[in-house]
Protein backbone atom coordinates (compact mmCIF):
# COMPACT_ATOMS: atom_id res chain seq x y z
CA UNK A 1 0.00 0.00 0.00
CA UNK A 2 2.82 2.33 0.94
CA UNK A 3 4.62 1.62 -2.33
CA UNK A 4 1.43 2.37 -4.28
CA UNK A 5 1.06 5.72 -2.52
CA UNK A 6 4.67 6.61 -3.38
CA UNK A 7 4.09 5.65 -7.03
CA UNK A 8 0.90 7.73 -7.15
CA UNK A 9 2.73 10.77 -5.79
CA UNK A 10 5.47 10.34 -8.37
CA UNK A 11 2.90 10.03 -11.18
CA UNK A 12 1.14 13.18 -10.00
CA UNK A 13 4.44 15.04 -10.05
CA UNK A 14 5.13 14.08 -13.66
CA UNK A 15 4.03 16.50 -16.39
CA UNK A 16 3.56 15.88 -20.09
CA UNK A 17 5.04 19.29 -20.96
CA UNK A 18 7.77 21.21 -19.08
CA UNK A 19 7.07 22.90 -15.75
CA UNK A 20 5.07 26.02 -15.11
CA UNK A 21 8.03 28.41 -15.31
CA UNK A 22 9.14 27.33 -18.78
CA UNK A 23 5.57 27.02 -20.08
CA UNK A 24 4.42 30.45 -18.89
CA UNK A 25 7.67 32.03 -20.08
CA UNK A 26 7.27 30.58 -23.57
CA UNK A 27 3.61 31.59 -23.64
CA UNK A 28 4.29 35.19 -22.62
CA UNK A 29 7.18 35.47 -25.09
CA UNK A 30 5.11 34.28 -28.04
CA UNK A 31 2.12 36.35 -26.94
CA UNK A 32 4.30 39.45 -26.71
CA UNK A 33 5.97 38.93 -30.09
CA UNK A 34 2.78 38.06 -31.97
CA UNK A 35 0.10 40.17 -30.23
CA UNK A 36 1.21 42.61 -27.55
CA UNK A 37 4.19 44.28 -29.26
CA UNK A 38 2.37 44.88 -32.62
CA UNK A 39 -0.65 46.27 -30.74
CA UNK A 40 1.56 48.40 -28.50
CA UNK A 41 3.37 49.80 -31.55
CA UNK A 42 0.10 51.32 -32.77
CA UNK A 43 -0.40 53.05 -29.43
CA UNK A 44 3.24 54.22 -29.30
CA UNK A 45 3.16 55.62 -32.84
CA UNK A 46 -0.09 57.43 -32.07
CA UNK A 47 1.30 58.88 -28.84
CA UNK A 48 3.24 61.44 -30.88
CA UNK A 49 -0.06 63.08 -31.74
CA UNK A 50 -1.85 65.44 -29.44
CA UNK A 51 -5.49 64.73 -28.62
CA UNK A 52 -6.53 67.61 -30.85
CA UNK A 53 -4.51 66.28 -33.82
CA UNK A 54 -5.80 62.75 -33.25
CA UNK A 55 -9.38 64.00 -33.08
CA UNK A 56 -8.95 65.99 -36.30
CA UNK A 57 -7.65 62.91 -38.16
CA UNK A 58 -10.29 60.43 -37.01
CA UNK A 59 -13.26 62.78 -37.38
CA UNK A 60 -12.73 63.65 -41.03
CA UNK A 61 -15.92 62.99 -42.96
CA UNK A 62 -14.59 60.12 -45.10
CA UNK A 63 -13.00 58.43 -42.06
CA UNK A 64 -16.21 58.58 -40.02
CA UNK A 65 -18.13 57.23 -43.00
CA UNK A 66 -15.66 54.35 -43.35
CA UNK A 67 -16.07 53.50 -39.67
CA UNK A 68 -19.85 53.45 -40.03
CA UNK A 69 -19.69 51.17 -43.06
CA UNK A 70 -17.25 48.71 -41.46
CA UNK A 71 -18.87 48.47 -38.02
CA UNK A 72 -22.51 48.48 -39.13
CA UNK A 73 -21.91 45.93 -41.90
CA UNK A 74 -19.91 43.67 -39.57
CA UNK A 75 -22.64 43.87 -36.91
CA UNK A 76 -25.44 42.99 -39.34
CA UNK A 77 -23.37 40.17 -40.85
CA UNK A 78 -22.63 38.76 -37.38
CA UNK A 79 -26.35 38.75 -36.53
CA UNK A 80 -27.15 36.93 -39.79
CA UNK A 81 -24.38 34.46 -39.04
CA UNK A 82 -25.91 33.73 -35.63
CA UNK A 83 -29.24 32.76 -37.23
CA UNK A 84 -27.85 30.64 -40.05
CA UNK A 85 -25.02 29.34 -37.87
CA UNK A 86 -27.54 27.81 -35.44
CA UNK A 87 -29.44 26.22 -38.34
CA UNK A 88 -26.28 24.79 -39.93
CA UNK A 89 -24.95 23.47 -36.62
CA UNK A 90 -28.34 21.92 -35.86
CA UNK A 91 -28.48 20.14 -39.22
CA UNK A 92 -24.91 18.85 -38.92
CA UNK A 93 -25.45 17.52 -35.38
CA UNK A 94 -29.04 16.23 -35.41
CA UNK A 95 -29.44 14.73 -38.89
CA UNK A 96 -27.75 12.06 -40.99
CA UNK A 97 -27.82 12.50 -44.75
CA UNK A 98 -25.64 11.77 -47.81
CA UNK A 99 -22.83 14.30 -48.19
CA UNK A 100 -22.91 15.34 -44.53
CA UNK A 101 -19.13 15.11 -44.17
CA UNK A 102 -18.64 17.16 -47.34
CA UNK A 103 -20.97 19.87 -46.02
CA UNK A 104 -19.18 19.79 -42.67
CA UNK A 105 -15.85 20.24 -44.46
CA UNK A 106 -17.17 23.09 -46.61
CA UNK A 107 -17.87 25.08 -43.44
CA UNK A 108 -14.09 25.46 -43.09
CA UNK A 109 -13.68 26.76 -46.66
CA UNK A 110 -13.62 30.48 -45.72
CA UNK A 111 -10.71 29.71 -43.38
CA UNK A 112 -8.66 27.94 -46.05
CA UNK A 113 -9.57 30.10 -49.05
CA UNK A 114 -7.35 33.17 -49.63
CA UNK A 115 -9.42 36.25 -48.92
CA UNK A 116 -8.58 37.85 -52.27
CA UNK A 117 -9.86 34.74 -54.09
CA UNK A 118 -13.06 34.86 -52.03
CA UNK A 119 -13.52 38.54 -52.88
CA UNK A 120 -13.05 38.00 -56.61
CA UNK A 121 -15.39 34.98 -56.59
CA UNK A 122 -18.12 36.84 -54.69
CA UNK A 123 -17.81 39.86 -56.99
CA UNK A 124 -18.12 37.64 -60.07
CA UNK A 125 -21.20 35.94 -58.64
CA UNK A 126 -23.02 39.01 -57.35
CA UNK A 127 -22.18 41.59 -60.01
CA UNK A 128 -24.97 42.66 -62.35
CA UNK A 129 -23.66 40.17 -64.94
CA UNK A 130 -22.93 37.36 -62.48
CA UNK A 131 -24.97 34.19 -62.02
CA UNK A 132 -26.74 35.40 -58.88
CA UNK A 133 -26.41 39.17 -59.29
CA UNK A 134 -28.06 39.13 -62.73
CA UNK A 135 -31.21 37.55 -61.25
CA UNK A 136 -31.50 40.27 -58.62
CA UNK A 137 -30.58 42.96 -61.17
CA UNK A 138 -33.69 42.11 -63.16
CA UNK A 139 -35.72 42.91 -60.05
CA UNK A 140 -33.85 46.19 -59.63
CA UNK A 141 -31.71 44.99 -56.72
CA UNK A 142 -28.01 45.77 -56.96
CA UNK A 143 -25.69 43.70 -54.75
CA UNK A 144 -22.10 44.21 -55.84
CA UNK A 145 -20.60 47.64 -55.05
CA UNK A 146 -23.24 48.27 -52.39
CA UNK A 147 -23.42 47.81 -48.63
CA UNK A 148 -25.45 44.65 -49.23
CA UNK A 149 -22.48 43.14 -51.06
CA UNK A 150 -20.18 44.02 -48.14
CA UNK A 151 -22.54 42.28 -45.71
CA UNK A 152 -22.64 39.15 -47.90
CA UNK A 153 -18.85 39.02 -48.00
CA UNK A 154 -18.67 39.39 -44.21
CA UNK A 155 -21.28 36.66 -43.76
CA UNK A 156 -19.14 34.38 -45.93
CA UNK A 157 -15.98 34.85 -43.89
CA UNK A 158 -17.76 34.85 -40.50
CA UNK A 159 -20.14 31.86 -40.68
CA UNK A 160 -17.52 29.23 -39.66
CA UNK A 161 -16.92 30.97 -36.33
CA UNK A 162 -20.55 30.66 -35.27
CA UNK A 163 -21.05 27.10 -36.53
CA UNK A 164 -17.88 25.78 -34.90
CA UNK A 165 -18.73 27.52 -31.61
CA UNK A 166 -22.27 26.08 -31.40
CA UNK A 167 -21.66 22.63 -32.88
CA UNK A 168 -19.78 21.10 -29.88
CA UNK A 169 -22.42 22.37 -27.44
CA UNK A 170 -25.23 20.75 -29.43
CA UNK A 171 -23.28 17.50 -29.62
CA UNK A 172 -22.96 17.37 -25.82
CA UNK A 173 -26.54 18.46 -25.15
CA UNK A 174 -28.52 15.61 -23.61
CA UNK A 175 -31.62 14.76 -25.65
CA UNK A 176 -33.48 13.78 -22.49
CA UNK A 177 -34.20 17.45 -21.76
CA UNK A 178 -36.07 17.77 -25.06
CA UNK A 179 -37.94 14.53 -24.42
CA UNK A 180 -38.95 15.72 -20.98
CA UNK A 181 -40.19 19.02 -22.40
CA UNK A 182 -42.19 17.19 -25.07
CA UNK A 183 -43.73 14.87 -22.44
CA UNK A 184 -44.77 17.93 -20.44
CA UNK A 185 -46.61 19.23 -23.49
CA UNK A 186 -44.16 21.89 -24.70
CA UNK A 187 -44.27 22.72 -28.38
CA UNK A 188 -41.17 22.48 -30.57
CA UNK A 189 -40.75 26.26 -30.55
CA UNK A 190 -41.12 26.49 -26.77
CA UNK A 191 -38.68 23.62 -26.27
CA UNK A 192 -36.09 25.34 -28.43
CA UNK A 193 -36.32 28.74 -26.75
CA UNK A 194 -36.70 27.45 -23.17
CA UNK A 195 -34.44 24.37 -23.22
CA UNK A 196 -31.99 24.44 -26.13
CA UNK A 197 -31.36 28.14 -26.74
CA UNK A 198 -30.21 28.94 -23.16
CA UNK A 199 -27.60 26.18 -23.49
CA UNK A 200 -26.18 27.37 -26.81
CA UNK A 201 -26.51 31.11 -26.08
CA UNK A 202 -23.01 31.56 -24.54
CA UNK A 203 -21.45 29.66 -27.46
CA UNK A 204 -23.46 31.75 -29.91
CA UNK A 205 -22.13 34.92 -28.26
CA UNK A 206 -18.59 33.62 -28.71
CA UNK A 207 -19.21 32.98 -32.40
CA UNK A 208 -20.91 36.36 -32.74
CA UNK A 209 -17.93 38.15 -31.20
CA UNK A 210 -15.40 36.33 -33.39
CA UNK A 211 -17.44 36.91 -36.55
CA UNK A 212 -17.90 40.60 -35.65
CA UNK A 213 -14.19 41.11 -35.01
CA UNK A 214 -13.25 39.32 -38.23
CA UNK A 215 -15.74 41.38 -40.23
CA UNK A 216 -14.53 44.71 -38.82
CA UNK A 217 -10.95 44.05 -39.84
CA UNK A 218 -11.61 42.14 -43.05
CA UNK A 219 -9.97 43.53 -46.18
CA UNK A 220 -9.32 41.02 -48.97
CA UNK A 221 -12.76 39.46 -49.39
CA UNK A 222 -14.58 42.79 -48.97
CA UNK A 223 -12.49 45.26 -50.94
CA UNK A 224 -13.43 43.84 -54.36
CA UNK A 225 -17.19 43.56 -53.87
CA UNK A 226 -17.39 46.88 -51.98
CA UNK A 227 -16.43 49.00 -54.98
CA UNK A 228 -14.79 51.46 -52.57
CA UNK A 229 -17.16 54.33 -53.25
CA UNK A 230 -16.35 57.21 -50.86
CA UNK A 231 -19.04 57.88 -48.24
CA UNK A 232 -20.99 54.80 -49.42
CA UNK A 233 -18.98 51.57 -49.54
CA UNK A 234 -15.48 52.60 -48.49
CA UNK A 235 -14.36 50.43 -45.55
CA UNK A 236 -11.93 51.47 -42.81
CA UNK A 237 -9.20 48.87 -43.63
CA UNK A 238 -9.11 50.17 -47.21
CA UNK A 239 -8.78 53.73 -45.94
CA UNK A 240 -5.81 52.65 -43.83
CA UNK A 241 -4.16 51.06 -46.88
CA UNK A 242 -4.82 54.22 -48.89
CA UNK A 243 -3.16 56.37 -46.22
CA UNK A 244 -0.14 54.05 -46.18
CA UNK A 245 0.20 54.24 -49.97
CA UNK A 246 0.16 58.03 -49.64
CA UNK A 247 2.92 57.78 -46.98
CA UNK A 248 0.55 59.26 -44.40
CA UNK A 249 1.67 56.85 -41.69
CA UNK A 250 0.41 59.04 -38.85
CA UNK A 251 -3.10 59.17 -40.28
CA UNK A 252 -3.14 55.41 -40.90
CA UNK A 253 -1.97 54.70 -37.35
CA UNK A 254 -4.60 57.01 -35.85
CA UNK A 255 -7.40 55.32 -37.79
CA UNK A 256 -6.06 51.90 -36.80
CA UNK A 257 -5.93 52.96 -33.15
CA UNK A 258 -9.62 53.86 -33.12
CA UNK A 259 -10.47 50.49 -34.70
CA UNK A 260 -8.30 48.71 -32.14
CA UNK A 261 -9.97 50.45 -29.20
CA UNK A 262 -13.47 49.94 -30.60
CA UNK A 263 -12.83 46.25 -31.30
CA UNK A 264 -11.40 45.75 -27.80
CA UNK A 265 -14.44 47.39 -26.18
CA UNK A 266 -16.85 45.31 -28.27
CA UNK A 267 -15.10 42.04 -27.42
CA UNK A 268 -14.90 43.03 -23.75
CA UNK A 269 -18.64 43.71 -23.62
CA UNK A 270 -19.41 40.42 -25.38
CA UNK A 271 -17.20 38.51 -22.95
CA UNK A 272 -18.94 40.17 -19.99
CA UNK A 273 -22.35 39.25 -21.39
CA UNK A 274 -21.14 35.71 -22.04
CA UNK A 275 -19.82 35.36 -18.48
CA UNK A 276 -23.16 36.61 -17.12
CA UNK A 277 -25.07 34.18 -19.37
CA UNK A 278 -22.86 31.29 -18.21
CA UNK A 279 -23.50 32.26 -14.59
CA UNK A 280 -27.28 32.27 -15.11
CA UNK A 281 -27.16 28.94 -16.98
CA UNK A 282 -25.09 27.26 -14.27
CA UNK A 283 -27.49 28.46 -11.59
Amino acid sequence: MRNNKVKNKKNKGKRVIPGFGISIGTTLTLLSLIVLIPMASIVILSSGLSLHELWQIVTVKDVVSAYKVSFSSAFIAALINCIFGIILAWVLVRYEFPGKRILDGLIELPFALPTAVAGIALTALYSDKGWIGSIFAKAGIKIAYTKLGIIIAMVFIGIPFVVRAIQPVLEKLDGQYEEAAAMLGASGRRTFFKVIFPEIFPAMLTGFGLALARGIGEYGSVVFIAGNIPYETQIAPLLIMTKLEQYKYTDATAIALVMLIASFIILLLINMIQAYANKITSN
